[in-house]
């Protein structure tokens, strides 16, 4: 991709020498994680971190909610038993 076409989904306008400054910086990156291709993995387990961390789970338990007809009793605005807000969108 260019730097045109990710400064046009940003919707943002970039000088010449921003995308010249941009650029560098992107190459930058590209060549170091072309070196990490380099480096041999086999016989290294996958790991998704480094810290000892377990998860721990608590028991899915069925707990009493308020009724539908409790929360909406107090919305200002509702249609069809659900809240209903201005739009935000055109």
């Amino acid at each position: 991709m260019r730097i045109e076409d990710y400064a046009e989904m940003a919707k943002i306008s970039l000088s010449e020498s921003e995308k010249a400054e941009i650029s560098a910086q992107i190459s930058k990156l590209t060549n170091s994680f072309s070196a990490l291709e380099s480096i041999n993995t086999d016989g290294v387990d996958i790991q998704f971190t480094v810290l000892p961390i377990k998860n721990v789970f608590r028991e899915d338990t069925v707990v009493k909610s308020i009724s539908r007809e409790t929360l909406l009793s107090n919305a200002p605005e509702q249609y069809d038993g659900y809240f209903q807000v201005p739009k935000t969108i055109d």
